[in-house]
């Protein structure tokens, strides 16, 4: 029989269960029973890889396997330049690897860094101050505000106390809690009577019984879930390997057709012998090495490593290279509320006073805004006096940005009574505070007394509505105090009400002028107060957040609010952003608890805001839409996302706001907090992709053709009759896999690029438009290359030079043509880099062919003015034909008419 849970037993029971004397704690000797019983209080740490792990994992991607074989096989036939090129291009992409991901699995570390290194507690009848390790089930707390929270505990005593929760359970504004028992049902953010490791104190203080410590607390749970989290690969990652294993066949295939051919074709003739085997072998090498585009892994690199710096110059810091690309496919976003789409920082913004309606502008902590409403109300003045003087928070400016110390909500007063011009050092100074009824969460109100300015005192009052209106008499009203009848009372109490289902946190506020001598007391003070109004507060979205937004939707991106807030709050906020449409339906975390996973991923398509939701319950949902095919991208600040930030496709952290925890988690940091940043991230990781798409198309076209020519050629006539000797396919493959192919890598976005739907991420890399463009090679080039070569057979080496500047012009062509792989040259350009590349191995091959060496060891001659206008005009045609192709895509891809 399982036993009660720690929140469903009073406080007794509690210190019952694990033998605890409430007035003296444990003694020194239960506390080293207790320790090598149960642990330290820490997070255990998984063992990481070594830094010389992690950088030779870096060898293990199929595609650089494929090109350390490749150095080889050159060397073994005396391409030493070749072999040298390629292995730079191998240390390049594994250095560059192993140090973006040298700081990725940091997460425990950051866990255990949220943890207050000592803490006081009660033992042997004194308190002392006890490092937080060394805590164990049964240690009592004396907590205070300003603590952070060592471990789980059961609240024994508590005075006036709030903790501020949002890290670990996403409820924007601090909680209240008590020592009362609760139902065993209630959820863990429903807990009152728990404190909890990671989250802080910020109002009043309490004793509390630890009962969970290390790993068994709420904290140890989110850290075996970050942990556990595996390691899956990107939709490049895997588009990259998926190239190495296809590259990887071909080029087997051509080595062992080629030199399968020739050798059983000569030993038919009865001449095989040892040189012609060894001659045939290196050229079926030669072949296989042209055929794989050594710089795919540097373009990739290179290209995601343009990414980061260009995002980082955005306000987005990318911590593993791949996730730069994974955000241009993603699908999903689902996004934490507080601190995320809001600005996590309470405001106050609509003010109901017995003189009219009042709106106040402006969000956040920043003075900035007006108030708008109720001019010349003295309620009014009085209301924001009230509430800048019955509060203990306060507003200050550390260098550029606004900060509270204190409790939010009684910081929102203090924020709107500067708004609303009240001078908030000078109007506390000249309104001392003499005494004070603290706020408790059994009184639901607090009173300070203050000395004013021309003589006399007055009281002020502020709590719940219901509460206040119940200690008040009169009303002030024009200036002047009135009866407050019941049918006013009950027009507040309305108007309360109406407030909270605008998901505002409704506050009212009273005072009352008094004696110099009357005393601060609940049957003295808090008596015929004159109510002067509610104030409705509440976390506001960020402006930009709507139109980030705005965007996803109209690119296919399907937004996602998950969020530990009310209900109400939720819908509000997500309705404000555009997240809820009339339809979505809202799902609280007590029906999410009650679905399996096979239940919710049948309906998770519906569902646009979950609430009251648990940090395991973000995996779930997160884990739901996987299953579903789609790639998920979640955002969030507090520890309670880590879980969720590192099963995500890709985890994306807040900068400012966001704990060490959820941004050692994730893929992306966004420095500014802004959500609005990851449109930019979602713009840049398409452009990446794309480009990395047409470098792969293009070589794989000028590749395909340069084997299928010389392989062909070699297979129907043998190796003395090479179409280009070797030292010419090697410079062609350098000159087409080098500087056009680099620049292809840097092409300016497509224009259209933020109006396409996201891309399929089961889509292969290779494409239905990527076999358009190698289709039209093999049926245009291909043909005609071979007909060229066959045509001037007899003169063999005016053949190999019309060849050898037949593939070096018309692949230059081709690059020329690919800045964008669906929109025309006239429409898309080539860009500076490309335009330079292009001049550059221009100039390059002119002066190359003017070495008589150089021509000679390629086994060409100088072209002759018909060679040039030949290959010329059949550029030309293969420029149409590319015209033609990207029409047809377009076409193809064009959306349906509305």
């Amino acid at each position: 029989m399982s036993r009660p849970p720690w929140h469903s037993l009073d406080a007794e029971a509690a210190l019952g269960r694990l033998s605890v004397d409430p007035a003296r704690g444990l003694s020194a000797r239960e506390v080293a029973g207790r320790l090598a019983a149960s642990g330290p209080n820490e997070l255990t740490r998984a063992k990481r890889p070594s830094p010389l792990a992690l950088f030779f994992w870096q060898f293990t991607n199929t595609l650089v396997v494929i090109l350390i074989v490749a150095i080889i096989l050159s060397a073994l036939v005396g391409e030493v330049a070749d072999a040298v090129v390629i292995g730079i291009i191998v240390i390049f992409c594994a250095l560059l690897g192993f140090i973006q991901e040298y700081r990725a699995e940091k997460a425990l570390e950051a866990l255990g860094k949220m943890l207050s290194p000592s803490v006081t507690a009660l033992r042997d009848g004194r308190e002392m101050e006890v490092a937080t390790r060394d805590l164990v089930p049964g240690d009592i707390l004396l907590l205070e505000a300003g603590d952070r929270v060592p471990a789980d505990a059961r609240v024994l005593e508590a005075h006036a106390l709030r903790c501020d929760e949002a890290a670990l359970t996403g409820e924007s504004a601090p909680v209240g809690k008590n020592p009362a028992p609760l139902p065993e049902a209630t959820r863990a953010a429903d807990r009152r009577n728990m404190v909890l490791a990671g989250t802080s104190v910020t109002y009043g203080r309490a004793r509390a019984l630890v009962v969970e410590t290390g790993m068994g607390t709420a904290f140890g749970a989110i850290a075996r879930e970050v942990s556990a989290a595996p390691s899956e690969k990107t939709p490049l990652e895997k588009r990259t390997q998926e190239i190495g294993t296809w590259l990887g066949v071909i080029a087997l295939t051509i080595c062992a057709l080629v030199a399968g051919v020739s050798i059983v074709r000569e030993a038919l003739h009865g001449s095989l012998d040892i040189k012609f085997i060894i001659t045939v072998a290196m050229f079926a090498i030669s072949l296989a090495v042209a055929a794989v585009p050594e710089a795919l892994p540097a373009i990739v690199t290179g290209a995601l490593a343009i990414g980061m710096r260009q995002m980082a110059k955005r306000n987005a810091l990318v911590r593993r290279m791949p996730a730069v690309e994974t955000l241009g496919c993603t699908t999903v976003i689902c996004s934490d509320k507080t601190g995320t789409l809001t600005r996590g920082e309470m405001t106050v913004r609509r003010l109901h006073t017995p003189d009219g309606p009042v709106e106040l502008t402006g969000a956040g902590y920043a003075p900035g805004g007006e108030v708008r409403g109720a001019e010349g109300s003295e309620a009014l003045r009085l209301l924001l006096l009230g509430g800048l003087l019955c509060n203990d928070a306060d507003l200050e400016k550390r260098e550029d940005q606004w900060g509270i110390a204190g409790d939010p909500t009684e910081a929102a007063l203090v924020v709107a009574a500067v708004k609303a011009g009240l001078p908030k050092a000078r109007t506390r100074r000249e309104h001392p505070r003499v005494e004070e009824l603290p706020f408790s969460s059994e009184r639901k109100r607090m009173t300070t007394l203050h000395d004013l300015p021309g003589g006399g005192r007055a009281a002020f009052m502020k709590g719940a509505p219901e509460v206040v209106l119940a200690r008040c008499t009169h009303v002030l009203r024009g200036g002047r105090s009135e009866l407050l009848t019941e049918e006013l009372r009950a027009s507040y109490i309305k108007a309360g009400e109406d407030m909270a289902l605008s998901a505002l946190r409704v506050l009212g506020l009273a005072y009352r002028e008094t004696p110099g001598n009357e005393a601060c007391s609940v049957d003295g003070i808090e008596q015929n107060m004159v109510f002067l109004g509610l104030a409705g507060m509440m976390d506001p979205p960020r402006p930009e957040a709507v139109g980030a937004v705005a965007v996803c939707r109209r690119v296919g991106i399907r937004p996602v609010m998950i969020t530990g807030d009310h209900r109400l709050t939720a819908m509000t906020v997500a309705r404000e952003v555009g997240i809820f449409n009339e339809g979505d339906r809202v799902l609280d975390g007590n029906e999410l608890e009650r679905m399996s996973a096979e239940e919710l991923a049948t309906v998770v398509e519906d569902i646009s805001v979950y609430a009251r939701v648990a940090p395991l319950d973000k995996l779930k949902i997160v884990k739901a839409w996987k299953a579903k095919g789609q790639v998920v991208a979640m955002t969030g600040d507090g520890v309670n996302d880590a879980p969720a930030l590192k099963h995500a496709d890709i985890g994306v952290a807040m900068g400012v706001s966001g704990t060490e925890v959820a941004k050692e988690a994730a893929d992306m940091v966004l420095t500014d907090d802004n959500f609005a940043s990851i449109v930019t991230a979602i713009e840049l990781g398409r452009w990446i992709y794309d480009n990395i798409k047409k470098y792969l198309t293009y070589l794989l076209r000028c590749n395909i053709t340069e084997v299928a020519v010389i392989g062909g050629a070699v297979l129907v006539l043998g190796p003395d009759h090479l179409p280009l000797l070797p030292a010419a396919i090697l410079y062609i493959n350098l000159a087409t896999d080098g500087l056009p192919a680099l620049a292809l890598g840097v092409a300016p976005p497509d224009p259209d690029l933020m109006s396409r739907p996201p891309r399929d991420p089961q889509e292969s890399v290779f494409s239905w438009d990527v076999k358009a463009f190698v289709v039209l090679a093999l049926c245009i080039e291909i043909p005609f290359f071979l007909f060229l070569f066959f045509h001037d057979l007899r003169d063999i080496t005016r053949a190999r030079t019309e060849m050898f500047f037949l593939f070096a012009i018309v692949e230059l062509v081709i690059a020329l043509n690919f800045r964008s792989m669906r929109h025309s040259f006239f429409a898309a350009p080539p860009h500076k880099w490309l335009l330079l590349a292009i001049g550059w191995e221009i100039a390059i091959v002119v002066a190359l062919i003017q070495i008589p060496a150089v021509r000679e060891a390629f086994g060409i001659t100088l072209p002759t003015l018909t060679d040039l206008s030949l290959i010329l005009a059949f550029s030309a045609v293969v420029f149409l034909s590319m015209e033609g192709i990207k029409a047809f895509i377009r076409r193809k891809m064009a959306p349906p008419p509305v």
